[in-house]
């Protein structure tokens, strides 16, 4: 049993075909923020790494980062992530409406009269040079079984 914070990761890795990363250094970045509340709209975060926000972002909030961006709430606003150029960056949300949605230097938004309501949590990532949104997947799959 692991007793300290490295120790655990150290745990986690050494359970062999639980779908876990096999390097340790995919499972830590520092340079992530976490912002604890809804962006209303006129209010922006920029930010040279990761952005994690708990809450929504409302239509008129833009949300830059040069990594990922991860929404635990609605995403109708502008985000922009790997804005570095980093086309692997990934967004994420429980709920993707974005106005505009932008990965490195790929900018898509939504079609007009055209209101899809996902009941799943999406990621949208640049797939063969074109902006990809698809299902999260959630199945334990993807999530390991830890025991």
């Amino acid at each position: 049993m692991a007793s300290s914070k490295g120790g655990i990761y150290n745990d986690i890795l050494s359970r062999p075909g639980q779908g876990f990363p096999a390097d340790k250094d995919d499972l830590i970045d520092e340079n992530t923020i976490l912002v604890q509340r809804t962006l209303r709209s006129g209010q922006s975060i920029r930010y040279n790494g990761n952005i994690v926000v708990l809450g929504d972002v409302n239509p008129g909030a833009e949300v830059v980062a040069s990594g990922n961006v991860i929404v635990m709430g609605a995403l109708r606003g502008v985000v922009h992530a790997g804005a570095g150029g980093d086309e692997n960056a990934v967004i994420m949300a429980f709920r993707l409406q974005p106005t505009q949605l932008r990965i490195a230097n790929h900018i898509t938004r939504p079609p007009d009269n055209e209101n899809v309501d996902a009941e799943n949590p999406e990621v949208a990532r640049i797939k063969n040079g074109v902006v990809t949104i698809e299902a999260f997947q959630t199945g334990g799959e993807r999530q390991g079984k830890v025991t």
